[in-house]
């Protein structure tokens, strides 16, 4: 009995502990993103006199109206935009049938072409053989260099494989009974069964296309071709962000006012986004990387 007080003692300790511990966590987790939306919704001598802590001293949109006064931002929006879903498109067509054909027990030399396919995530030829690879066909500063190159994931090929791998072939096999063929059974029973998985890699890659910014600045020369990460680093990396987007300077906000609100802007399409597939995302990444 005093035994079981004790455990008893220890478990409620340990959680009160745990409890504190991942609060103190997650402030320290959310805090920046906070103090950034407080910034930049703060008026000009809020932020001027140093006082931005916890709370704006009521809703001020300055920083955001002259961010966007600027036209090359709407146009990096655009840019970013086009890349997130025409490159997430083309990935997930091209990844759903890669994925499909690997998992397919009865693919001559599956073994071999999957093993080729890994390969790839431990080895490559290097950036600048890339750089040179990009220029050959063709795609430097256009918007397509930042979706061609990246258009599969061997990473999320595999993951959506192992799924595909664990879908009973009993259903292929009644499909096949019922006149259906491979492309039938793909598209009416396969997909439907995959979506916690398609979605999962879905976000996967939309994420990946809308943080792009290195390959932007590497294989982009035209400032009107960059994406919006691309200028939110040319802005934070800039100690005078007015001179940088505006030819006047007669700018009165704060630059820390402004790259706030080019970070807000940045950020928040795609965690808008993230609520909506994250409710497929643990069962999703669970199934295809544990089961097959």
């Amino acid at each position: 009995m005093n035994n079981r007080q004790v455990r008893s003692k220890a478990d409620i300790a340990f959680q009160i502990a745990n409890t504190i511990l991942m609060i103190l966590i997650l402030i320290c987790t959310l805090y920046p993103f906070w103090y950034v939306i407080v910034c930049s919704l703060s008026s000009i001598s809020h932020v001027t006199n140093s006082v931005v802590l916890m709370w704006p001293d009521g809703i001020h949109w300055d920083a955001y109206e002259q961010v966007f006064r600027n036209d090359l931002v709407p146009v990096a929006y655009g840019n970013t935009i086009f890349i997130t879903v025409i490159g997430t498109a083309i990935s997930m067509v091209i990844t759903s049938l890669s994925a499909f054909v690997l998992s397919r027990k009865e693919l001559p030399g599956n073994r071999a072409l999957t093993l080729f396919a890994v390969f790839t995530m431990l080895f490559n030829a290097g950036l600048v053989p890339f750089y040179l690879q990009v220029r050959d066909l063709g795609l430097l500063n256009s918007r397509w260099s930042l979706i061609w190159p990246f258009a599969v994931s061997t990473y999320n090929t595999v993951i959506l494989r192992n799924f595909f791998k664990s879908v009973p072939d009993a259903l292929y096999e009644a499909s096949s009974i019922d006149g259906s063929s491979y492309i039938g059974y793909f598209f009416r029973i396969l997909l439907p069964l995959s979506l916690p998985s398609i979605a999962t890699i879905t976000l996967f890659y939309a994420v990946s296309y809308w943080n792009a910014y290195f390959y932007s600045i590497l294989f982009i020369t035209d400032r009107e071709l960059y994406p919006i990460q691309a200028i939110l680093r040319q802005v934070l990396m800039s100690s005078e962000f007015n001179t940088m987007l505006y030819d006047d300077a007669t700018q009165s906000l704060p630059s820390e006012m402004l790259k706030c609100a080019m970070i807000v802007i940045t950020a928040l399409p795609i965690l808008c986004v993230y609520p909506f597939l994250q409710r497929y995302f643990v069962k999703g990444i669970m199934v295809g990387s544990l089961k097959g």
